[in-house]
């Protein structure tokens, strides 16, 4: 059977995710990504780099598959909807972000302006909305309702208690985002 440098590449990327979403970079190893993806680490090295490259990779590959599955819209709690069934059925992009965000901390992440232009598209879409308020804060606080009782089970089952469901939870943060003010001055005006 001959070589398939695209497959390898595919099961490499799969075994990536897991193992990174997993253990973060700092935990991940390359051994048991070679394993899982029946592949040999060189060809690792080969075609992604090291382990930062890599994770990278499969950053910017995760991301964009929620780019895609969750556009950006006008209708915020629509939006908060969508993206807190792709955490649920995708819990993976969640983790990732917050691996980056314990390695990285503050520092510059990688395609960060290409990153941000992306959230600029976020914010673009909630201000087509019509005018009112600052839409960054809108959309941020949107991000942050979608993602957290995802990202944290442990801190919804404490504070919300182990019967309150992520359904419930949905609907909540459809609410919450629906009552985001939108008559705020955006940050620096008076």
């Amino acid at each position: 059977m001959a070589y398939d440098s695209t497959a390898t590449k595919e099961r490499i990327l799969a075994a990536a995710t897991a193992e990174f979403a997993a253990h973060g970079v700092a935990g991940a190893r390359v051994d048991r990504i070679a394993a899982e993806a029946r592949a040999n680490k060189r060809a690792i090295y080969d075609y992604f780099g090291d382990k930062n490259k890599l994770f990278a990779v499969v950053l910017e590959r995760v991301l964009a598959d929620l780019a895609e599955a969750v556009p950006p819209s006008d209708d915020l709690p629509g939006y908060a909807e969508r993206l807190f069934d792709y955490h649920r059925a995708h819990p993976e992009a969640l983790r990732l972000v917050m691996w980056e965000a314990l390695e990285v901390g503050d520092q510059p992440v990688p395609a960060e302006e290409a990153r941000t232009r992306h959230y600029q598209d976020k914010i673009d879409a909630a201000e087509s909305a019509g005018p009112g308020g600052d839409a960054r804060t809108r959309v941020f606080f949107t991000l942050a309702l979608a993602g957290w009782g995802i990202a944290m089970p442990q801190l919804r089952r404490m504070v919300l208690g182990a019967d309150y469901s992520l359904d419930d939870l949905r609907v909540d943060v459809t609410r919450a985002v629906r009552a985001l003010p939108t008559d705020a001055a955006p940050p620096g005006s008076v």
